[in-house]
């Protein structure tokens, strides 16, 4: 039984448990940055987010990636996807960057609208069905 002023316990706050997550983010360029080389060949280059600087480093075989789409392509854009890495004086590292590389095709120019909406091709008259 349950004495006057007491909390049941099935009312009494149980300590949230707060889910772990995992902070993805995605940087898009469209136009080739400089690098420079460091060890092993990997190069490291940077990209200005709305104010904050990302710095990335990247294997040889993904960098080719990004000079083969500037070469082959007219226009490209690259999604670099990693994970947020170290606080650096200008920004952010990001870690373990993974990049894809698609061709950016320039879109159609659209026709203007026609002043007057088109009319539909007259058709033929069908015959009355015949009554009997």
């Amino acid at each position: 039984m349950q004495k006057a002023g007491e909390v049941p316990q099935s009312q009494t706050k149980q300590p949230k448990v707060v889910p772990s997550g995992r902070l993805e983010l995605t940087i898009k360029i469209n136009e080739l940055p400089t690098t420079r080389t460091v060890k092993n060949g990997w190069q490291e280059f940077e990209v200005d987010c709305d104010g904050t600087i990302f710095t990335i480093t990247v294997k040889p075989k993904v960098w080719k990636k990004l000079t083969t789409a500037d070469d082959t392509y007219p226009m490209w854009v690259a999604a670099i996807g990693g994970k947020l890495g170290a606080k650096t004086n200008k920004g952010f590292v990001l870690d373990t960057p993974g990049i894809q590389v698609y061709e950016k095709k320039p879109k159609a120019p659209q026709e203007a609208p026609a002043s007057q909406p088109q009319e539909a091709p007259a058709s033929q008259p069908q015959e009355a069905p015949a009554s009997n």
